[in-house]
């Protein structure tokens, strides 16, 4: 291989410059590095939030590449066609990227691979999205884990690599041509939404590496008990930049360790939580159906609602069951595209349990309007809730939204933040709601708050009842 030709770097979800271990394989040639980015029909057929974000954090990294005296080429179409395209158009003879363990990617990504090689091209991907590959953590007996805390055990003590730093970029002579990233509209299917909800992100590499900096230095240290607190700033927020690689799974393990060594009392609660991503993924990739039926095939027959029109649905989608912890949550997440991870399963658990519907429509849902959205996490999470998934706890864990918001916004705050109705001086967050909803929703301030759609306690029992109709 000439070291004058080109190395082609396909960015996905690793959009960032340090601890890139496929950009610094292809500077470590010595050649040129054409940066891509390819909007592939996977990625057209994402949901709006997580689509708007996308954008944000590709345009984020293309300032960032200029500003080493480099770019990012964009193309639209399938990979393997655009690929071949730009080996022709600029003389690679590599293409590098990142694995990304997705079901509907690897099969493609094997197949993009295999026909570069055809050609003699050096394909090549490479670790970075995980902290450790699905099949290097296994059982004594060989086979993965199904539940969490085996596999926390199983990797607390071992060694990650150092984080890489950013390498230098060598330009290429000429560069091939690059579509205009506004020309792709990828948040237009936000609407009028989108000026609220980019308000409320944090985008790019230097934006998550000070962020992070600043959750060691002040909020690590009672992360595992604020973490809870749905009022409070006491979680990272680093999951929007986990999602799209503007940082690295390495970066924040190291910072956690560094922080336990130091003696910060919530940094290993800190670590377990960037281990729970990685049992995510790796159930992803073991057990692909989690993605699109019950992980645990007794619940296949379970006799969920799987209308999503269905007006309690429709109520719960619009933050408007007449739950208050249940409706901030929607709230906030229709305002700011994110939610706090209590309040996920609290919402998870009032519609999969007292509203006995599909943990699915939760899960799309989700993947509509959540900017942080991440395929596997999505997936286990609501599964988790609903208890179809991977979880050790009884079937009859049925959240209480009453008790828990009684303890876990004691003050009201939260509330107070994401509802507007019940209040005669709301806050501008709980206003930013009305201006972001559809108009279609027909819902206004002046409607008043509603009345809760069914009673806690029948619900429950409700959900008992049927749990113990469909074990028997």
């Amino acid at each position: 291989m000439s070291r004058n030709r080109p190395t082609l770097v396909w960015f996905r979800r690793d959009l960032r410059l340090a601890d890139h271990p496929a950009l610094t394989a292809a500077a470590n040639r010595g050649g040129p590095v054409i940066p891509v980015y390819i909007l592939d029909p996977l990625t057209e057929a994402q949901g709006a939030a997580p689509k708007m974000r996308l954008e944000m954090s590709i345009d984020a990294l293309a300032k960032d590449l200029a500003s080493k005296g480099s770019r990012l080429i964009l193309r639209r179409g399938e990979p393997a066609e655009v690929l071949a395209e730009l080996v022709n158009e600029t003389g690679a003879d590599a293409v590098y990227w990142s694995r990304l363990y997705w079901p509907a990617v690897n099969d493609r990504d094997a197949s993009v691979k295999s026909s570069l090689k055809h050609t003699g091209v050096d394909a090549q991907s490479f670790a970075g999205h995980l902290l450790f590959e699905p099949w290097t953590v296994q059982t004594k007996t060989g086979d993965f884990y199904k539940v969490y805390t085996p596999m926390w055990k199983s990797v607390q003590g071992r060694d990650v690599d150092p984080c890489l730093p950013v390498p230098p970029i060598t330009a290429p002579a000429a560069w091939p041509h690059s579509a205009e990233l506004q020309d792709w509209h990828m948040s237009a299917d936000m609407r009028r939404g989108r000026a609220i909800v980019a308000r409320h992100q944090s985008v790019g590499e230097a934006a998550a590496s000070e962020r992070l900096a600043e959750f060691i230095d002040e909020k690590v240290a009672t992360y595992h008990t604020a973490r809870d607190m749905v009022a409070e700033d006491g979680c990272s927020g680093l999951s929007e930049n986990l999602t799209y690689g503007e940082i690295s799974p390495r970066a924040l393990w190291h910072a956690g360790q560094r922080a336990l060594q130091e003696g910060k009392a919530g940094a290993e609660t800190f670590v377990k939580e960037v281990v729970w991503r990685e049992f995510a993924y790796h159930l992803q990739y073991h057990t692909p159906h989690i993605l699109r039926e019950s992980w645990r095939p007794e619940w296949a027959g379970f006799p969920w609602n799987t209308d999503d029109t269905h007006p309690d649905v429709v109520a719960w989608k619009q933050g408007r069951t007449g739950e208050p912890f249940v409706d901030a949550a929607m709230r906030e997440l229709y305002v700011t595209g994110k939610m706090h991870n209590r309040a996920r399963m609290i919402v998870a658990s009032y519609l999969t349990k007292h509203l006995l519907s599909h943990w699915k429509i939760g899960m799309d849902w989700f993947a509509d309007c959540l900017t942080d959205w991440d395929p596997a996490s999505n997936a286990m999470g609501w599964q988790w809730a609903a208890g179809s998934g991977p979880d050790a706890a009884p079937y009859f864990r049925i959240f209480n939204p009453a008790t828990q918001v009684e303890k876990f916004d004691p003050q009201r705050t939260y509330r107070r933040k994401w509802i507007a109705e019940r209040y005669s001086e709301p806050t501008p967050t709980a206003l930013e709601y009305f201006d972001a909803i559809p108009v279609s929703w027909s819902y206004h301030f002046q409607n008043g708050y509603p009345e809760p759609i069914i009673d806690l306690g029948t619900g429950r029992q409700r959900a008992l009842d049927a749990y113990k109709t469909a074990r028997s």
